[in-house]
């Protein structure tokens, strides 16, 4: 029955507030203790017991009540900071108003008129600056809020534990305690593990909950990839006026990064025992994936001249970042510390592809969208992690696991985000030489994954991967450039290809090749010369391993002899587009039926999805910088494809393997009719031992198109990023039915 009354005393304060016509006085605080000093209700009560017409029309009607409530509520955080929290009932009045504004905050939001109200100066709200007390100035609301709850995630005893030995009745003073030692779990900057407290687990959680509701403001406003503004909740909680800035960073990052969702291995475990951890996991992953976001590429460009100082430099402590979690996070640089996180992050996306007898009796774990959120976060910040992620084969362990979560979204059109996010991580990767030299690793694994069965390397994985996303739904069209840039970049490296994936690859080129396909759009001829390129870097530096690929060129010589004659007058183009008209074929139809090994219908978009924009997404020329290695090792940048060189290139490329098929395939007859062949092993043989130095021309430079951000881009990414944390926050539904304006919620 307490519960019962506490609740009943709880909506009765609601219903006062909604319909009281005069403002009530701030000092009137057994009036305002009502929503939090009597009452133990939970985070699902408050939600249900304030609804959100009710918050509406008192933010309408009486707008003074309102700004009193969120005042109150704020001053009561800080009074417990301040306090430090040492009686059940401090906390429990800490906990009603935490989610009290995690509540209310969205409403707030929401009107353009009300968004600089907690970034207003109310008298009295405001923490002295100092201690002894020199400055009375008042801080914004928003400030005091987020140093109130800042200093709470280390409050001893309520969410870390108390260091204190002696006389346990009194509480530590929160505002002397040094809060890097009280970090939440061993990892970077941190040797020791803390006891697990589920307790204290889940007051983390409600304030992390708080802050990322804070953070929430830029769901709000419109996209524009021109607005140049940072959001300001992240901006102070990431300044150096957070004394937590760092504990705060590394307790986030070890939590995440020491997680283990199947522990000892107990077959079942997670349906017998409630994890926490694991919903503190997802809580902080999504905290760092938000507080990581930066303006353009000024931050980017700060980080890495702070990350490329020399020793010496270091000495006069250059700036970085203004963003201390995107500053700590590019001067990560201990070997111990990369490969904490890298096999922290591999461990949880691999999470789905564990392989047991039992049927689901591992745990599996639903934040892998955020989990590669913040691996390309890290690789695009820290170049560090980048080059110790490529300098060993621990970069396949992240590889496998992105290519299984692309191939379960591929037939899901409200999964396309994940798709995208998934591409630009492989683009980013293939930039660099390792990668495509790690690649040569042979693959072993049997990860369950709908694709054709073959012996091969990693290689072949992702160009066969890349053949079954290319054969899909239209809507994944503008990902093309960006999956064939992938397989150029890595073609130099590639020592060899398996028939399939050889096969694959020319399979493409005589579908992106016919006339229909190739007219209908302007850009639809780039993917024709990617192929090229793709080919022709394979016979250049790569020739002596690949027969597979040689030998499916020379049965296929028919598709680049059609290609080299190809007539592109006005009226022959003209006559392709009609002859498509007629034959009511859809752009992607032929690819579709030239191969669809595991292809699954589309999925129907679940009620709430999210509905973006995301075939906007940039061209590849806007998102990646064109660069040819020189002899020296150097880069040099080269024209875009749209370039007369660029052009010329492709051209010189396709002329490298029509003069390849023009050299064996006399060759390849002559022996067969001699030696009576009819094996294709025995042409392989040949083709094998074969050689072709001297015959053909010197080779070309290696180019390599890096991803390079931009404005586009990055406005993507944050269209993104707020998109699944909307999805994944249902419980409580924090942003349900409010005017978001940074993207389109679909209801079914």
């Amino acid at each position: 029955m307490g519960n019962a009354d506490s609740k009943l005393h709880f909506r009765k304060a609601v219903i006062q507030l909604t319909t009281k016509t005069r403002p009530v006085e701030a000092t009137d605080d057994a009036f305002w203790d009502q929503f939090w000093a009597d009452t133990s209700t939970t985070v699902q009560d408050v939600f249900a017991l304030v609804p959100a017409a009710e918050i509406r029309a008192v933010r309408e009607e009486s707008p003074s009540n309102l700004a009193t409530l969120c005042y109150k509520a704020v001053e009561r955080l800080v009074q417990g900071a301040d306090s430090g929290c040492p009686s059940d009932k401090e906390r429990q009045i800490v906990l009603n108003c935490t989610r009290l504004l995690t509540r209310i905050l969205p409403y707030i939001f929401e009107d353009a008129d009300w968004r600089g109200f907690f970034w207003s100066t109310v008298p009295g709200a405001g923490r002295r600056l100092d201690d002894d007390g020199d400055d009375d100035e008042a801080r914004p609301l928003a400030e005091s809020l987020l140093l109130a709850v800042s200093d709470l995630l280390f409050c001893p005893d309520f969410t870390v534990q108390s260091h204190k030995k002696n006389n346990p009745d009194t509480a530590e003073d929160i505002q002397s305690i040094d809060s890097c030692e009280y970090i939440w779990e061993a990892g970077v900057g941190f040797a020791q593990s803390p006891l697990l407290n589920y307790v204290h687990d889940l007051n983390r959680m409600e304030l992390l909950k708080l802050l990322l509701t804070c953070f929430s403001e830029a769901m709000y406003l419109p996209p524009s990839p021109e607005s140049k503004s940072l959001n300001p909740w992240v901006t102070f909680f990431c300044s150096a006026e957070n004394r937590h800035a760092l504990p705060l960073f590394t307790s986030l990052l070890n939590v995440v990064c020491a997680y283990d969702p199947v522990g000892y291995g107990i077959p079942y475990n997670h349906l017998l025992f409630s994890d926490h951890r694991e919903q503190l996991v997802e809580q902080a992953l999504q905290i760092l994936i938000v507080t990581l976001e930066h303006d353009g590429g000024s931050a980017a460009s700060a980080a890495l001249q702070a990350l490329n100082t020399s020793a010496a430099e270091e000495e006069q402590e250059p700036a970085g970042p203004d963003n201390l979690f995107v500053n700590y996070l590019s001067r990560i640089h201990r070997e111990e510390d990369l490969s904490f996180i890298l096999k922290g992050l591999a461990r949880l996306l691999n999470n789905p592809l564990v392989q047991t007898y039992l049927p689901r009796s591992t745990k599996r774990i639903q934040c892998h969208q955020e989990l590669l959120i913040l691996f390309w976060k890290f690789c695009d910040f820290n170049k560090k992690f980048l080059f110790y992620v490529l300098k060993s084969s621990d970069v396949l362990e992240m590889l496998v696991p992105i290519l299984f979560y692309l191939n379960d979204a591929r037939a899901d059109q409200s999964r396309v985000g994940l798709m995208h996010i998934g591409v630009f991580i492989l683009l980013l990767l293939s930039g660099e030489r390792n990668f495509g030299v790690r690649l040569n690793k042979p693959y072993t694994l049997r990860v369950p994954m709908d694709i054709p069965v073959f012996t091969g390397t990693h290689a072949d994985l992702l160009v066969i991967f890349h053949k079954i996303i290319t054969s899909g739904h239209q809507r994944l069209q503008p990902l093309f450039d960006c999956l064939l840039t992938i397989i150029v970049n890595i073609s130099p490296y590639l020592k060899s290809l398996s028939m399939v994936s050889a096969n694959k690859l020319l399979h493409l080129l005589e579908a992106f090749s016919t006339p229909w396909f190739l007219f209908s759009t302007p850009q639809n001829h780039h993917l024709v010369f990617f192929l090229l390129e793709v080919f022709n870097n394979i016979i250049q530096y790569q020739f002596d391993g690949n027969c597979n690929l040689v030998y499916s060129i020379i049965r296929k010589r028919n598709v680049f002899h059609h290609l080299a004659n190809l007539p592109s007058d006005p009226a022959s183009i003209q006559k392709a587009l009609q002859k498509k008209k007629k034959s009511g074929i859809s752009r992607t139809s032929s690819i579709e039926n030239e191969s669809m090994e595991g292809s699954r219908p589309a999925a129907p978009a679940e009620p709430g999805t999210l509905k973006a924009s995301l075939e906007a997404t940039p061209g590849i020329d806007k998102i990646t910088e064109k660069s040819q290695v020189s002899e020296d090792g150097t880069m040099v940048a080269v024209p875009h494809s749209d370039s007369p060189q660029a052009a010329d290139s492709s051209a010189a490329a396709g002329a490298r393997v029509v003069c390849l098929s023009f050299l064996l395939v006399p060759q390849v007859e002559k022996i067969c009719i001699d030696k009576g062949l009819t094996d294709e092993s025995e042409i392989l043989k040949f083709l094998q031992h074969g050689t072709l130095v001297g015959l053909l021309p010197v080779p070309h430079p290696i180019l390599i198109r890096k991803y390079q951000a931009n404005a586009g881009t990055a406005m993507w990414f944050r269209t993104y990023m707020w998109g699944v944390i909307y999805l994944r926050n249902v419980d409580p539904p924090i942003w349900y039915d409010t005017d978001i304006r940074l993207f389109e919620i679909q209801r079914i």
